[in-house]
């Protein structure tokens, strides 16, 4: 039986190490806040084994607020590719240590996570990718590739959810990423929601949430994670 890999950075978990198939929730710009941890126990409630890695743990144990996104910015940009890699790498490698393999484990992010995520997908280490309104696509972020660069190399079949309110990512932009989408090498979704703003899945969000949408948004993400990752056996679990 393999010992649990402690991580060396925080993460939120939840959920039973029990569960067939786990799920990586990457946060928004604003830290692993209580909507990123509600989130977490939604998937964990449906069945997964879910955690969300801390990506400010360099800076401390960051939480920001919403009403003042200037103090956000100064930790956004201090993350790099390289940084996030290396986090991705060790929540990978925990949830290795407890039996899942890429096969068995999705990611979904939300805003500066959606792109994380899209990154992912193109790694081989997860078996499914969904991005919530996460942008731009023209550049990249962090010292990642522009999402549209990244197209040509998913590895693993990715759903994104996006809005025709989101003044952050026009609609123009999502049609461009629908279009290239459309030659990439693997199974892709690419949902549309035309009154949804961006950030229309944070209930801790009042001027931007949309609780229909969002449930609508969660039973295709849920759907899709059914469908796209393979369950771990009894076996797996076991020998852990």
């Amino acid at each position: 039986m393999t010992e649990a890999l402690t991580p060396r950075f925080p993460l939120y978990v939840t959920g039973t190490t029990d569960a067939p198939k786990a799920i990586v929730v990457v946060q928004e710009a604003f830290g692993v806040t209580t909507h990123i941890q509600d989130v977490a126990d939604g998937f964990a409630d449906a069945g997964f084994f879910a955690v969300a890695p801390h990506l400010y743990h360099r800076e401390g144990h960051v939480v920001l607020g919403y009403d003042d996104f200037t103090q956000v910015m100064p930790y956004m940009q201090r993350l790099t590719a390289e940084g996030i890699s290396n986090d991705l790498d060790a929540t990978f490698a925990f949830l290795a240590s407890l039996g899942y393999q890429p096969e068995n484990i999705g990611i979904v992010g939300y805003c500066m996570g959606g792109v994380v995520s899209f990154y992912a997908a193109t790694t081989g280490k997860v078996g499914a990718a969904v991005s919530y309104y996460g942008g731009p696509f023209s550049n990249g972020r962090f010292g990642f590739k522009p999402v549209l660069e990244m197209v040509p190399e998913l590895k693993a079949p990715w759903l994104g959810h996006y809005g025709g309110d989101d003044h952050g990512i026009p609609v123009e932009e999502v049609e461009l990423l629908r279009t290239a989408l459309a030659t990439a090498p693997v199974k892709n979704e690419l949902e549309f929601y035309p009154e949804a703003k961006h950030g229309f899945n944070c209930n801790d969000r009042p001027a931007v949430y949309d609780s229909v949408i969002a449930a609508e948004a969660l039973a295709t993400t849920l759907r899709f994670f059914n469908d796209e990752l393979v369950a771990r056996s009894a076996s797996e679990a076991t020998q852990r």
